[in-house]
């Protein structure tokens, strides 16, 4: 074998080893359409169902993409997979966010895992996979999965709404505060 040969292949062999090393820790989670398929579970309590599903729909008002127009917020999340929100703009006009299609929680057999519950969401672009408000792609299962530690964390609370549509590029430009 010629050595510039050789001298490619292993290097590629320490790219992919470098790659892998850098890739993020994954944490286990649970993940559940809506609460009734969490009760379902046979490994978890009436009690941690619901509180996990209570504490992830009590944040969805604060932490769900806001848009300025129904229209914006179809565009990044599909017809009728919106709804107004509770708040209102500065000038007292309507703001729009979409639907909760699903929520997160850490998993009991991982001590909770340092997942924090959280509503999930699914963009037009994407409809299978569950998407944080934070838009980091937790997959497409529901159950126990593993996900990205990053996706792990509390979203940040949206104090300002979005008028374009693109969730991907939308929600890294959105204005957030710490919640």
């Amino acid at each position: 074998m010629k050595r510039s040969k050789s001298i490619g292949l292993i290097t590629m062999g320490i790219s992919v080893i470098a790659l892998t090393a850098c890739d993020e820790p994954k944490v286990e989670a649970l993940v559940f359409d809506d609460l009734q398929q969490c009760l379902a579970d046979k490994d978890l309590t009436r009690e941690q169902c619901e509180s996990n599903y209570n504490a992830a729909k009590s944040q969805h008002a604060a932490v769900a993409p806001k848009y300025a127009s129904q229209a914006a917020c179809e565009t990044d999340f599909g017809a009728e997979k919106c709804e107004q929100a509770p708040q209102r703009t500065e000038s007292g006009g309507s703001v729009f966010m979409p639907l909760m299609m699903g929520y997160m929680m850490g998993s009991m057999m991982a001590n909770r895992g340092g997942v924090a519950p959280q509503p999930l969401y699914r963009s037009a672009d994407d409809s299978k996979t569950y998407r944080t408000a934070d838009n980091k792609k937790i997959g497409t299962t529901t159950g126990r999965t593993q996900i990205a530690q990053s996706a792990a964390r509390a979203p940040a609370m949206k104090t300002s709404t979005v008028s374009r549509g693109g969730f991907g590029a939308s929600a890294r430009s959105m204005g957030t505060a710490a919640g």
